[in-house]
C-alpha cells in the first residue's frame, strides 16, 4: 500500500472500529460488498479483497449458503481475509500470530487473541 492510500484508511477507519469488525469475523463467512460498505470497511480494502467464490459440494463446509439457500457463486469479502486486514491494521505480525493455527477458524481467533495480548 502507498503512503496516500494509508494515510486515507487511517482516516476512514478508527482502532475503535477496527477492534468491533475484527470482532464479528469468524473466519467461515463471505460477507457482501454493500455489507462491507455499510459496516464502513474502507473501499480500498474491498476493492483488493473482494472476489466471486464458487461453492465446492463434496463437503458441507465447501458449500456457499445465502440466506439459507445453497449457491453456486457468491459475490463477496471472506471474512477471513478482512480478519486478516484488520490485524495488520492494527499492528499484529499475522505470519507469526497464525502460524500454529490449523484452519480459518483458528485462524481467526488467533488473530483476535494477539490483540488481546
Amino acid at each position: 500500500m502507498n503512503c496516500a492510500k494509508d494515510a486515507t484508511i487511517m482516516n476512514q477507519l478508527s482502532r475503535m472500529k477496527a477492534l468491533s469488525l475484527l470482532a464479528a469475523c469468524r473466519g467461515d463467512e463471505i460477507w457482501p460488498v454493500d455489507h462491507c460498505r455499510e459496516r464502513g470497511i474502507p473501499d480500498a480494502w474491498i476493492e483488493e479483497l473482494a472476489d466471486c467464490y464458487e461453492s465446492g459440494f463434496r463437503l458441507d463446509s465447501q458449500t456457499i449458503y445465502y440466506e439459507g439457500e445453497v449457491v453456486n457463486q457468491y459475490h463477496g469479502v471472506t471474512d477471513r481475509d478482512l480478519a486478516y486486514k484488520l490485524a495488520e491494521f492494527l499492528g499484529v505480525d499475522t505470519q507469526r500470530a497464525t502460524s500454529s493455527a490449523l484452519g480459518r477458524i483458528a485462524e481467526v481467533n488467533a488473530l483476535k487473541e494477539a490483540i488481546d495480548e
